[in-house]
């Protein structure tokens, strides 16, 4: 599983805060759909898979 987090995000070009939205409501969705892990408040990691359904857009893979 491919997974995202805030500075991912801030390295695509989102503002800190903004990042930090994404990255909550991609857990409020993966706990919506009976992951309750990602209930975790430290837990800042969140499928790619959740980002790019909230955004409606696909996220380019990481180049290493």
């Amino acid at each position: 599983m491919i997974t995202v987090t805030k500075s991912d995000l801030i390295e695509l070009g989102y503002g800190p805060s903004f990042a930090a939205d994404i990255i909550k409501e991609a857990k409020k969705l993966m706990i919506s759909k009976g992951h309750t892990y990602y209930q975790s408040r430290k837990l800042d990691r969140v499928p790619k898979e959740a980002v790019e359904e909230l955004l409606g857009i696909t996220l380019p893979d990481k180049q290493t």
